[in-house]
């Protein structure tokens, strides 16, 4: 039986969306099956629509599903994916994560491997801290953290963040990035088979 991953994401400008898709497409050629879920906007509709490159991303990806509380029961494994803002998760995606007491409640968010990504407009952003804080939260739901460590040397070519891609906005995906993106996603669904036994 296959893995079941669900990556989620928050993206603004689109940044952590093509990461995720990059992670989903990755996960999909190691067996998983994959959920590809936004989070909820909480941001004004008026801010989004007065911003350009955020409205036309939101209306790219119109499309895409939002996460439930239902999504993360069913998922034996999660990568979450989102802008770092003061050395934390974007609001969005917080906002998410305050959602899912009922179903943490029930024991569904144990025993079930997660993984995080960030991005910022510089290297030292605060991406570190954005997963490091939100590893907090993994462990107060009971996963199971798998960082990608330094288990490829890819991770050294991609600015050597072992708790999870780290991504500089405005910069391309070249073929680095994606094998580190790819890297992290296979690790999470290979030891979410593991878990599930």
């Amino acid at each position: 039986m296959s893995v079941k991953l669900a990556v989620v994401y928050y993206s603004a400008y689109g940044t952590n969306y093509e990461m995720a898709e990059i992670a989903a497409a990755a996960a999909r050629a190691a067996g998983a099956e994959v959920r590809l879920l936004k989070v909820p906007e909480t941001a004004p509709a008026s801010v989004v629509a007065g911003v350009d490159p955020w409205r036309a991303h939101a209306e790219a990806t119109a499309g895409i599903a939002t996460a439930t509380a239902e999504d993360m029961a069913w998922a034996d494994a999660y990568l979450i994916s989102a802008p770092t803002r003061f050395g934390n998760m974007a609001s969005q995606m917080r906002a998410f994560i305050d959602t899912l007491g009922g179903v943490w409640a029930q024991g569904q968010l144990s025993n079930k491997a997660i993984s995080g990504m960030t991005s910022a407009q510089n290297p030292h952003g605060g991406q570190e801290a954005t997963l490091l804080s939100f590893y907090a939260t993994a462990i107060h739901w009971g996963a199971i953290v798998v960082a990608p460590g330094f288990t490829d040397p890819v991770i050294f070519k991609t600015g050597g963040n072992p708790y999870g891609y780290s991504h500089t906005q405005g910069q391309p995906f070249g073929e680095d990035e994606k094998a580190s993106i790819g890297h992290q996603a296979r690790r999470l669904v290979e030891v979410a088979g593991k878990l599930r036994g």
